[in-house]
């Protein structure tokens, strides 16, 4: 039997109040990744936890919501994308407040890990009613503006709110505050998002297989990463980094010949697909590197305590802001591709300053207000394109996005405090200077490449 499509859902041009209740999804899910992160010290002192508790409390959550995002995106394309988002939102507020309660740090991994999945549940089939719910230009580009706003905004300030909670409440407000958040959430979403259709197509079957396999590549490389940082899980980082990356290979020749693929068939040779997923894995890569970086240095160089180094990269949030609310005007002056790469351009400039300037909290702030800029010009267009695809192709391509922008995030951190570490007394400026190299080849072929024959249809 077949329910009802959401094309509904595309037949209504919402009020902004509708696009803002969905980019505040992405916000509180997004926020959660680094939230916990300055709470990670207090609940293993207070648990009485060790080293690997603290590298899994740090890394589950971003290794779960990862991993989840594909398989996601398709359960909303069968279940109906709205009654999976408020799912996920129930999901993330009860396992929070559950959380809080906790006496054993091994139970605060474990609820970790399910709200990064409850998170993952919830972001695709949000992004893909907003697609839905601002079809055309340049509703559509004004929303994923805000979308990509959302999610940068969301990252810069999650060590500093996960700080002033921990340092005000105590470690376990970080969690419970779920739940009210979840409250208000879906005070603001069931009424918002009525209009769109609730019926998926429970004809189409989820790809039991593909989706564990690519949960558990991406789960390895994710956690990996983060195990890699310390010398002491540095062994097991390694492993599992080959064991991801081993299953990820597999998972490309099991797509090939597998009869419900988690991309239907030609998503892997969408050009736009494959722009929109490296450009996102970038912005990310090459900024939330150099935030971590900037956070060690504004430390450990200059002794400032960690609610400072905090406050000192607030700016990205602000720059980020004011790029994505500037990318839609930049979108209409220039191909999709070459906005993507102006915005590159800046965090370019943005890492450069960085890199080369002597450490200090006044050009930290500069290069921080840069790096913000850019990513924010960037992050628009690198949705857009991604998501600039065939209608079958739309729910998938909404995970793979995101699934990208979260490997960016983490390989990218990991890589350049490793190769930081490595290096001692100019690893930082070094690593730096590494991230500003990779965003330039990126922007570079961006500029160069040939974009699609005609543009593929949105859904």
């Amino acid at each position: 039997m077949r329910d009802a499509p959401e094309s509904a859902a595309t037949s209504y041009r919402p009020p902004g109040a509708v696009v803002t209740a969905l980019c505040l999804v992405q916000f509180v899910d997004v926020l959660g990744v680094t939230a916990a992160t300055t709470a990670i010290p207090a609940i293993v002192h207070d648990l009485r936890g060790d080293s690997s508790s603290a590298a899994l409390l740090g890394s589950v959550y971003a290794a779960s919501f990862g991993a989840l995002l594909v398989p996601a995106a398709r359960a909303g394309d069968r279940y109906g994308h709205r009654r999976v988002l408020l799912t996920g939102i129930v999901a993330f507020g009860l396992v929070g407040v559950l959380a809080a309660f906790s006496r054993d740090v091994r139970l605060v991994v474990l609820a970790r890990a399910l709200q990064g999945a409850a998170a993952a549940v919830s972001v695709p089939s949000a992004l893909r009613i907003l697609l839905a719910a601002a079809p055309l230009d340049p509703a559509r580009r004004t929303a994923v503006g805000m979308w990509s706003a959302a999610g940068a905004v969301a990252g810069a300030c999650g060590f500093l709110a996960g700080g002033v909670l921990t340092q005000t409440a105590g470690w376990q407000a970080v969690f419970w505050i779920s739940g009210p958040v979840a409250a208000v959430l879906l005070l603001l979403l069931v009424p918002l998002t009525a209009v769109a259709a609730a019926g998926g197509d429970r004809d189409q079957r989820l790809g039991i297989l593909g989706g564990g396999m690519l949960g558990a590549a991406v789960g390895g490389v994710v956690l990996g990463a983060a195990l890699v940082e310390g010398p002491s899980t540095r062994l097991a980082g390694a492993a599992l980094i080959g064991a991801g990356a081993v299953l990820g290979a597999l998972l490309v020749l099991q797509q090939r010949r597998a009869d419900v693929p988690l991309l239907p068939a030609g998503g892997l040779r969408d050009a736009n697909l494959r722009t929109g997923v490296l450009a996102s894995f970038v912005n990310t890569a090459t900024t939330s590197s150099v935030a971590v970086l900037a956070t060690l240095q504004l430390q450990s160089v200059l002794g400032l305590p960690p609610v400072v180094a905090g406050l000192a990269l607030l700016p990205i949030s602000a720059g980020a802001v004011g790029g994505s609310l500037a990318a839609p005007w930049i979108g209409a002056r220039l191909a999709p591709r070459r906005a993507a790469a102006a915005g590159l351009g800046g965090i370019v400039i943005g890492d450069a300053a960085f890199a080369v300037t002597v450490p200090s909290l006044g050009w930290t702030v500069v290069a921080a207000v840069i790096i913000g800029l850019g990513l924010g010009a960037a992050s628009v267009p690198a949705t857009a394109i991604g998501t600039a695809v065939p209608a079958a192709l739309v729910g998938g391509a909404t995970g793979v996005v995101n699934t990208a922008a979260q490997l960016g995030t983490a390989l990218g951190t990991a890589v350049l405090v490793v190769l930081a570490g490595v290096i001692g007394r100019f690893g930082v400026p070094t690593a730096a200077a590494a991230a500003a190299l990779l965003a330039a080849g990126t922007a570079v072929r961006l500029v160069v490449q040939r974009p699609p024959a005609a543009p593929a249809a949105a859904g």
